[in-house]
């Protein structure tokens, strides 16, 4: 494999990554010119956030109340259970269950609270999801379509990223380095082709010696004109 190939597939993912990006920069642009869209959109977040922590806060809640529950049964097996006879000890036992159950009290009613926060984050969530279907249906398929464009594109580049640490593995450090480098110089292309003997970044006629330095697996070949590191199959 040429050292210039492993760069080249990273320059196709990174220049996707690009566009996305520049995609989404227009479309928040877009977006954010509709202030009351844009509230309600931060209401909707907020809320959802809001609905994450009080789900998590009720499942802690209940696991402990379960996990407490399990402890009083146990304690009162083996108080009521036969295996324990010394006074001293049914004594204890008896005073462990009557503190785990009243320590239940109060984590029963912290359920009880979160169960509350719980229902009324959910309802809160559907109340500004609705407020927010209404605004963008006044406004037309004009922001819904940006809206699903953006969360497609989103979606994109969670996907291009994973494709992106895939193809960092087998590049060397130091060519990696020259790639990211050559990036910040040439506005995000650091790696062209070589098709038809010229670059297709600048169309200079590259020599039949420089697309055979291209090729190899050592050394990275640029163009003499744009600079760039050429990629030849």
């Amino acid at each position: 494999m040429s050292a210039s190939l492993g760069l080249y597939r990273l320059q196709q993912i990174d220049s996707q990554i690009d566009r996305a990006r520049a995609k989404l920069e227009t479309i928040q642009k877009t977006l954010d010119n509709d202030v009351e869209l844009k509230d309600a959109l931060n209401r909707v977040a907020n809320a959802q956030t809001a609905q994450h922590l009080a789900h998590h806060e009720l499942k802690n809640a209940t696991a402990e109340a379960e996990s407490q529950k399990e402890k009083i049964k146990h304690t009162e097996s083996s108080l009521y259970g036969g295996g324990v006879q010394n006074p001293k000890e049914l004594q204890d036992l008896q005073k462990d269950a009557t503190s785990l159950k009243k320590h239940l009290i109060t984590l029963e009613e912290r359920e009880l609270e979160a169960m509350v926060k719980s229902e009324s984050a959910d309802q809160d969530l559907q109340n500004v999801t609705t407020e927010l279907e209404k605004i963008q249906s006044r406004l037309g398929a004009e922001h819904k379509n940006l809206i699903v464009n953006q969360a497609g594109l989103i979606k994109d580049l969670e996907q291009l990223a994973e494709e992106r640490e895939a193809a960092l593995g087998p590049i060397e450090g130091n060519l990696l380095q020259t790639y990211e480098e050559l990036r910040q110089q040439k506005r995000g292309v650091a790696v062209t082709q070589a098709i038809d003997n010229a670059c297709t970044s600048c169309g200079t006629i590259l020599s039949a010696s420089l697309q055979q330095n291209a090729r190899s697996q050592k050394q990275l070949a640029y163009c003499s004109s744009c600079g760039r590191i050429i990629y030849a199959n």
